[in-house]
């Protein structure tokens, strides 16, 4: 999958890793860069983080480096000069300001960079071929992941031509977005000003990965980035909004499906809630269930668990169960309380790669907006597994 006109990125192996590449860098050379960034709220952000929040301010940065396998992140005064360092080097390599590029890690947390292998891996890249495409970039930002991901959408300039947006996303765990979540950058090569990036691109992320959750773990390193080049033409407001949240729906479900240790894709709709703000912590307290979770994996018709994640929303008072609906694909549940066939097609609805699970809060004066969509996955003893050895 080639990258929007305009770019220009090289992947490669520093050793972060035993085999594969590890690091990737890519800037915009057209002729009205705009860029828009939303990172973690974590106490614990890291030095990552910290640059490209100062570096993104002005909504103008040309490119980001990303690296994998070290987070860089709870490691003191001198892991903030790594990271500045690690700017700077990649920035001579590519011709442009420290400050008009953005860095993410991702990796174990509490460990510095191995700057001695960056160093000479990031000064190597002057003379090296900047022709890596989107899978390439994808892979190369990989932890746990099983597969890269990408996705991409095709739209029409003002004047007639194509403009693409293409996107990439890593992260299966450690994954409950307070903003933005683990890292995915998104480039275009539309000419759009800043701020109006920044809209479309912000409103893109709330709508799709921050309704995301795999574990409920919020990491120190989210970052979601989306940068163009201009090279294509204008296009309409309303259509780049659109191509935006295509794209990053697209990755979110694939980061849902593929969420560590996983076998089920779940999703959670809200209607009739008072606001969208109460349909979304509705709907996260029952995708975050561990008991809605393991129920799915394990296609137990114990539906019950939904009423109990609902009930967890306790300062949620104008919610009467006595108005409440629960539907498991096209079944109600409740207040229908199934009997035994029904309960045995449950059963056979929860085996499915892909459950959904719908409910009607009915609250009284709900308004037109109080609906909200999010995605996880069911929680196997793959997960434990994965996690219990993470570093060993």
């Amino acid at each position: 999958m080639p990258l929007p006109a305009g770019f220009r990125a090289h992947a490669g192996a520093a050793g972060l890793r035993e085999h594969g590449d590890d690091v990737f860098v890519v800037v915009a050379d057209g002729p009205s860069v705009a860029s828009s960034a939303v990172f973690t709220r974590s106490l614990f952000a890291g030095p990552s983080v910290v640059l490209s929040r100062e570096n993104a301010a002005g909504g103008r940065a040309r490119g980001v480096v990303v690296v994998a396998k070290n987070a860089n992140v709870a490691t003191g005064d001198q892991g903030m000069a790594d990271a500045r360092e690690v700017l700077e080097r990649a920035a001579g390599a590519v011709g442009v300001a420290p400050e008009e590029l953005l860095i993410a890690s991702t990796g174990v947390i509490g460990r510095r960079y191995p700057m001695s292998i960056l160093r000479t891996h990031l000064d190597g890249l002057a003379g090296a071929e900047f022709d890596a495409d989107a899978l390439a970039l994808a892979a190369a930002m990989m932890t746990t992941d099983t597969h890269p991901k990408t996705a991409s959408v095709e739209m029409t300039t003002t004047s007639g031509a194509t403009a693409r947006v293409v996107g990439i996303a890593k992260g299966v765990g450690m994954v409950e977005p307070d903003m933005a979540t683990m890292i995915a950058v998104v480039f275009t090569d539309a000419a759009v000003e800043p701020g109006v990036l920044d809209t479309a691109f912000r409103g893109a992320v709330d709508d799709t990965f921050n309704c995301l959750s795999v574990d409920t773990d919020t990491s120190t390193s989210d970052t979601a980035i989306a940068v163009a080049s201009g090279v294509a033409g204008p296009v309409d407001e309303g259509e780049l909004r659109r191509a935006l949240e295509a794209v990053c729906l697209d990755l979110t479900l694939q980061l849902a499906r593929d969420g560590e240790g996983a076998t089920k894709l779940l999703t959670v709709e809200v209607t009739g809630a008072r606001d969208r703000d109460q349909a979304k912590r509705v709907a996260k307290a029952i995708l975050n269930s561990p008991l809605v979770k393991t129920a799915v994996h394990g296609a137990d018709p114990n539906w019950g668990r939904v009423a109990m994640a609902i009930g967890k929303c306790h300062d949620d008072t104008d919610i009467d169960p006595e108005r409440v609906r629960i539907v498991f694909g096209d079944l109600e549940t409740y207040p229908a309380f199934p009997g035994e066939a029904e309960l045995e097609r449950l059963t056979e609805i929860m085996r499915a790669e892909e459950v959904t699970i719908s409910v009607d809060l009915g609250v009284e004066g709900g308004a037109a907006d109080g609906s909200c969509t999010v995605y996880g996955c069911d929680l196997s003893r793959e997960y434990i597994s994965i996690n219990a050895d993470y570093t060993t």
